[in-house]
Parts: structure tokens; C-alpha cells; sequence
């Protein structure tokens, strides 16, 4: 199977103090970080196309942009979905959006390039 325009992903997680702006150092006041929603949508898109990944490959990401658009209190359900939008080869580029259970709260475009492990690892060490 290969990775096509249209292929979905999504991820869930509850707002916790983890989670939230001043532990992240992101704001000074207790709702979801943005962050933490960034981190979220990333793990959406990973989510989408991973399965179809070669067993030496992984996927890092390259680009994000995002709005955060209203914010979400302690202990809310946050949702993040990723689909693809384009390939170009390696690079995958994903619309991405998240809610919590009363609105949209973020939405954007991520880029995540597909790697093949041992020679993205080599590149660090040398």
C-alpha cells in the first residue's frame, strides 16, 4: 500500500496540568498549551500514514503552521485529525485541525519527510 491524498489520521488526549500553558512555559494562565496541541496534530499525521512505512523508516517532521484558535480548559477532551494533502515523493503534506468538545481550537498544514532510520541516525553521529 502507498501513501495517497486523502488518508486520515487522528489522536485524542484530556487536557491535564501536563498539559496545560504554564507548565509548559507557553502563557501564565491553566488552559491546553499550544504546544501540546502541535505536539497532538503531529501525532495525528504520524498516525496516518506510519502503518504504511517500511519497517527501516520512520517520518520526521519538517514544516508546521498552525492558528490556535480558542482555548481549552483542564480536563477536556482535545481531537486532532491529520490528512494527507499532498505527496511529493518523501514529503508528505498534511492539513491539520483539533477540538476539544465545544469547537474548533487549531488548524493548519504540517510537512513530514520519510526517512530511512540508520542513515538519518548516521547523519547525527558523524
Amino acid at each position: 500500500m502507498t501513501i495517497t491524498v486523502g488518508l486520515v489520521g487522528e489522536q485524542t488526549s484530556t487536557v491535564t496540568e501536563t498539559l496545560i500553558a504554564t507548565s509548559f512555559g507557553s502563557g501564565s494562565i491553566p488552559v491546553y498549551a499550544t504546544p501540546a496541541m502541535v505536539a497532538l496534530m503531529e501525532a495525528a499525521s504520524v498516525a496516518a500514514i506510519n502503518h504504511l512505512l517500511k519497517p527501516d523508516q520512520t517520518s520526521v517532521g519538517t514544516f508546521i503552521s498552525v492558528k490556535h484558535l480558542a482555548a481549552s480548559a483542564l480536563g477536556q477532551t482535545v481531537r486532532a485529525r491529520a490528512q494527507v494533502s499532498e505527496v511529493n515523493d518523501r514529503q508528505i503534506t498534511f492539513t491539520v485541525q483539533a477540538w476539544d468538545s465545544k469547537q474548533l481550537i487549531g488548524e493548519g498544514t504540517h510537512t513530514r519527510f520519510i526517512v530511512d532510520i540508520e542513515r538519518f541516525m548516521k547523519r547525527l553521529s558523524s
